[in-house]
Parts: structure tokens; C-alpha cells; sequence
């Protein structure tokens, strides 16, 4: 064993004197000298241990603002404020990272966690998030679900969005073309305004149609119905109303049959009542979920909502954290699908713990998503690491230039309804510059300087 070993050493310094250094010179150095020497050469990400952020910026494309984190390396990081977020939940957040190391993810996330909240409020944290990942594994030169704990599949299913129609079989005409296109799985857009001009349908709803926004249920005017939590507006959905909004959802499964799973979203603006009337009258339908047929913070309401129905229930896209949110649904069984958005809900890791918690409580975990490629492909890092996952939602399938936003990925990015995992360093994926350039936002511009948020201007500790 001896000889063998001094065979291997002899072959070892041989080698390394072809580099340039004399066997003498090796001959009176330690081991570790002469791997640091004969790996000198050997490219690296980076220094991960001398990493340091010197900068954030930003872009905004696709109502989705874009982070970029800059190091002392020559490397870079990205992640998304949640569609519709404001940029600044992410850029007040710059004074507390400035000088760290990106590489230690889960200390800066718990200095900077304090300052997100539910819904778009958590966007700056969960952008931030991401946008750590990326450089770690820049840094370390590996995928992100790697440093999540590996990865359970190799690709991630998809389903997707359909724009609606007033007319049910031109509804179901588009959901087809999804189908068509290799989507296993899809989510349709249903509720209580294609239904606002049908007498009798509903109660209340003239009130509503008469204040400021209508039945819109997007705006941001005070008071408004779209303003409204659901048990407050006082709408109700007549017999009439339930067998309308029932022709939308016969005619698209029979147009698309029942391999498919199907789920619905928007129903509008009502208390549990109402709710569980719609739930009830779609069992026949085999959907695959209901999706927040009401705020996701009534915990008792979901919960009895659930029980009512053998229609599954799901919400979760605009809750911030497991903790005060996720964790009190998950405990009292209160859905039967957890849907967190990894843009929102605190970044990539809080997305697997909550998916985590909610599989040792039998539930499984879809995921919600309509900001940029960028958090995109990290959702499907977060989806490949995640045992429990189900499918992710993809926003954009009508944007022709969704996906030349970025490079270093297959296009299209969606094949046969799965994505496949990026095995590149950190997301896998870079910006393609020119694309971002033709579409962004003038007003914010092209990742400007931000110098007036590297001051921290207050004290942040929680507690005396």
C-alpha cells in the first residue's frame, strides 16, 4: 500500500511539473500547497467567501419590476417584485444587504423579512430572496434546487390562464386551443360579472354597478367593490344566477372533456353562503379546485366552505410567510390546496417550507405566478424541490415575447405543457437586455442608478 502510494504521488508531482513548477521546488512543499497549485487554473463562478452586494437597481416589464443585485465579483443576481408591486418594496431594502454576503440567504432574509407583508407587500422581500439564490449558486456554481435540497422531478407540469368570453363556446374554443397546444392542466376565469346583466341573476349587485368602478373587480378606489372584502357586500347569487354560471363551466368540459384538470378563479365578491351554493352546484364537474372564493384570512369560513363540498378548494397567492397566514389554514384543514406565490410569499425557501408543512398534513401545493420569466424559472426551482407540488401557473401564454425576455434557457420556455429544470448556476437564466429594453417602463428606466437608498434611515429592531 505504501509503494502505491508513492507511485501516486510521483505521478501527481510529474504532472504538475508539466505546469511549470520543478519537482525540486514541489519537493519541499506541503500537499495542500501543491493542490492549490495544480488547481490554480481551474475556473471558478467566483470567491464565494469574498462575495459582497455593492448595488441593487431596477427594471419594470410586464407590470412585473425586475431587481438586480450586483456584487465585487462579476457576477449578478435577479428576482421579481410580485406583478403590480411597487419597486420601492424592494429597494428600501438595499441599506440592510449593502456589504453582505449574498451567499448567506437565510441571515439577510431574516434581517430584511420584517419589512414585507401579505399580498404585493411581500414582493420586495420574496424579489430579494430570489435574487440571493441566484448568486449563491452563480457563486457556487450550481442550480438553485440544489441548494433548496435537490430536486424530486426533472421537469415541472404547467397549467395556464384562459382570457374570457362572454360567449361559453368561444370560451370553450380557447380553453381547446390550451389543449392543443399540450397544457395538461388549466385554470378558467368565472364569476359574477358575465353575469351582471342577466335579470335576476343576482342581489345587490345594482347597488354595487352604481358606485365607482362598478363590478370591476380591479381598481384601486376606496370603497368600492373591488375594495370590498367579500362577507361586506351583501351580493347574493340567485338559482338563475347558479344555473348561468354553470352553462360556462358544462360547456367548456364538454368541449374539453374530463382528462384535463380544470380549476376557476375570479367568482367575485362574496360571503360563504354564496360560496358553497357554487361549490356544491360543480360537483358534478369534477373540477380541480376553487380558488379564492373568498379572502384567504377566514380561516373558520374556508374551513366550513371545505367541508361542505366534494369540489377542492385552494388559496394562498397573497399570503406572506408560513407563519400568520399559511400555517393557521394548514392546521385547522381549512383547504384542500395551499397555493403560494413564490413572488410574494417570501421567496423560494418559504415556498418549500410551506409546501413541506402543508405534505405532513396531507395537503399538496400548486403554485401561483404572473410576474417575469425570471421568477418564473426560479418558481419552477422551488416547484422541482418540493415533493408535494402539483402544477404552476404560467400568465403570459398570450405574450409572444414572454419568453424572449430571457437567455440561457429552451424556447419556447412552455413545451408540451412542463417546463423543463434548468441545470445551469443559480436560476439559469439571464436577462436578454434588448428585449427588456423595447419593453420596459420609460419611466423607471433601464436598472438606473439607485444611490438615494444606500443610507438606512431608521432603527429596525423588533423588540427592547
Amino acid at each position: 500500500m505504501k509503494k502505491e502510494n508513492n507511485n501516486s504521488r510521483r505521478s501527481f508531482l510529474k504532472k504538475t511539473s508539466l505546469g511549470g513548477l520543478s519537482l525540486a521546488g514541489l519537493s519541499l512543499t506541503s500537499i495542500g500547497d501543491e493542490v492549490a497549485y495544480a488547481s490554480q487554473n481551474v475556473q471558478r463562478a467566483s470567491r464565494p467567501s469574498e462575495l459582497k452586494i455593492t448595488d441593487m437597481r431596477v427594471v419594470q416589464v410586464l407590470r412585473t419590476p425586475i431587481i438586480r443585485i450586483y456584487t465585487n465579483q462579476d457576477i449578478v443576481g435577479h428576482g421579481d417584485v410580485r406583478d403590480i408591486g411597487d419597486y420601492r418594496y424592494a429597494l428600501e431594502l438595499k441599506s440592510r444587504i449593502l456589504g453582505e454576503n449574498p451567499c448567506n440567504v437565510e441571515k439577510l432574509f431574516k434581517i430584511i423579512k420584517q419589512f414585507g407583508y401579505h399580498g404585493r407587500q411581500g414582493g420586495g422581500v420574496s424579489g430579494v430572496e430570489t435574487a440571493l439564490w441566484d448568486l449563491a449558486g452563480k457563486a457556487y456554481g450550481v442550480p438553485v434546487y440544489q441548494m433548496l435540497g435537490g430536486k424530486y422531478r426533472d421537469s415541472v407540469r404547467i397549467y395556464c390562464d384562459t382570457t374570457m368570453s362572454q360567449d361559453p363556446d368561444e370560451y370553450a374554443e380557447r380553453m381547446q386551443a390550451r389543449v392543443d397546444a399540450g397544457y395538461t392542466a388549466l385554470k378558467m376565469d368565472i364569476g359574477i360579472n358575465l353575469i351582471e346583466d342577466v335579470p335576476g341573476a343576482l342581489v345587490n349587485a345594482e347597488f354595487w354597478k352604481n358606485q365607482s368602478g362598478g363590478l370591476s373587480g380591479w381598481n384601486s378606489i376606496p370603497g368600492s367593490y373591488a375594495n370590498t372584502e367579500h362577507p361586506f357586500t351583501r351580493v347574493q347569487v340567485t338559482d338563475k344566477g347558479i344555473d348561468k354560471l354553470m352553462e360556462y363551466v358544462d360547456v367548456m368540459r364538454s368541449k374539453i372533456g374530463y382528462e384535463i384538470p380544470m380549476g376557476t378563479d375570479h367568482w367575485g365578491h362574496f360571503d360563504k353562503n354564496e360560496a358553497i351554493k357554487i361549490a356544491r352546484a360543480t360537483e358534478k364537474y369534477n373540477l380541480a379546485y376553487l380558488e379564492d372564493l373568498i379572502p384567504w384570512q377566514y380561516t373558520n369560513d374556508w374551513k366550513e366552505i371545505t367541508q361542505s363540498t366534494t369540489t377542492p378548494t385552494v388559496t394562498g397567492e397573497d399570503i406572506y410567510l408560513l407563519e400568520g397566514g399559511f400555517k393557521d389554514l394548514i392546521d385547522n384543514q381549512a383547504v384542500d390546496i395551499v397555493h403560494p406565490d413564490p413572488v410574494g410569499t417570501g421567496g423560494l425557501l418559504t415556498t418549500k417550507r410551506i409546501g413541506d408543512y402543508a405534505q405532513q398534513n396531507g395537503i399538496p401545493m400548486m403554485l401561483h405566478h404572473a410576474s417575469s420569466p425570471v421568477s418564473f424559472l426560479a418558481s419552477v426551482h422551488a416547484a422541482a424541490a418540493t415533493e408535494n407540488f402539483l402544477w404552476l401557473e404560467h400568465h403570459f401564454v398570450d405574450t409572444p415575447w414572454y419568453d424572449d425576455l430571457v437567455t440561457g434557457v429552451p424556447k419556447p420556455i412552455v413545451q408540451d405543457g412542463y417546463v423543463q429544470v434548468p441545470e445551469k448556476p443559480g436560476i439559469g437564466v439571464e436577462l436578454n437586455e434588448e428585449v427588456v429594453k423595447e419593453h420596459m417602463d420609460e419611466e423607471i428606466g433601464f436598472f438606473e442608478p439607485t444611490t438615494e437608498w444606500d443610507e438606512r434611515q431608521s432603527w429596525d429592531r423588533l423588540w427592547s
